[in-house]
Order: C-alpha cells, then structure tokens, then sequence
C-alpha cells in the first residue's frame, strides 16, 4: 500500500511540474512578454512652420547657427519617437528647414524631409537613423534630446510638456545618463 502511494505521489507531482511548465510557457504567450522588434510608424509630414508657431532655443554660445522647433509640428508618436519641424536660420538670415525625429531610446536623430519656401516638403534622400553627436558647435539634436525631449533614454513626457519646457527654456532634469 505504501509502495502505491509513492508511486501515486510521484506521478502527481511530475503530472503538476509539467502543468507548471506548459502554464508559465503559454502565460508568456498569451501575454506577449516576448520583446518585439521596434518598428517606426508611418510618418505624416505637417503643415509648413509660420513665425509665430516658432519656439526658439539655444545651442551653445558658439553655434553658428540660429534654431527653432515648430510648436504645432512637435508631435509624439506611438512607436517612441518624438517628431517635429526645425527651422534654422544662419547669420545672413538664411533658413533651412526640416522634419526630423528623435528617437530617446537609441539616442538617434533622423530627418524625414526637407522644407522649401512655399510650403511643400522632399523626402531625404538620406533616411535613415543615426547617432546624435553630442559635442558639436552646432549640436542642436543633443540638446533638444537631453534638454526638452528625453529623460535618460524615455521619451519626457507629452506634447504639452514639451512645449513648456521649450517655450521657457527649462530643461529635463534627468534621471540617469543618457
């Protein structure tokens, strides 16, 4: 009779260890904790910067270069990229304009298009995503990164938070290094 019960017990118990093990295997499935590769979401260019949508910011006290984000393009996507227009403008008044993106996670810049005078836009030739340079004279996708758009390596918080910090100059404090 014991000898039985042993062998009841022993079969119970590897009949609950294989349950556990098809239970934890099918919980992660059903469940989706498996990371999935990012993917960028389809991209909508905006409408054409004006004037007064711009909200300047400072690069360094040796930039060449003059810049602004255009408060109504600045947009925050479902797939973690931060997306907006710059507009920058060289000492002779010269403006270059272009739709980018900043991606917090990587701490990667990419430009989408480039903005003409009457308000259309072309598609780089050049889309792809690359590492933002962090010590430049011109390094504006540094500081809008580390000071307006990231915490660390997440996006800091929505549209609206954004643009103030944007419009009165506070950066991010943030939490850890990016």
């Amino acid at each position: 009779m014991l000898l039985n019960f042993c062998r009841i017990a022993t079969a119970c118990a590897l009949a609950v260890c294989a349950s556990a093990s098809w239970s934890q295997s099918h919980f992660e499935e059903d469940f989706d904790d498996v990371e999935k590769p990012w993917q960028e979401v389809t991209v909508q260019m905006p409408a054409a910067p004006i004037d007064a949508n711009l909200l300047p910011f400072d690069v360094s006290a040796t930039a060449t270069l003059r810049f602004a984000v255009d408060a109504n393009s600045l947009s925050v996507g479902s797939d973690g990229v931060v997306r907006y227009t710059l507009v920058a403008v060289s000492p002779s008044g010269a403006k270059s304009i272009s739709y980018e993106g900043i991606r917090c996670a990587t701490f990667e810049k990419k430009t989408y298009a480039f903005g003409h005078p009457d308000g259309t836009w072309s598609r780089s030739r050049r889309d792809q995503w690359e590492p933002i340079p962090r010590n430049s004279a011109n390094r504006q996708h540094a500081v809008l990164a580390q000071d307006f758009l990231c915490d660390g390596k997440t996006v800091a918080g929505n549209k609206d938070q954004m643009l103030r910090r944007l419009r009165t100059g506070q950066s991010v404090t943030p939490t850890y290094g990016a």
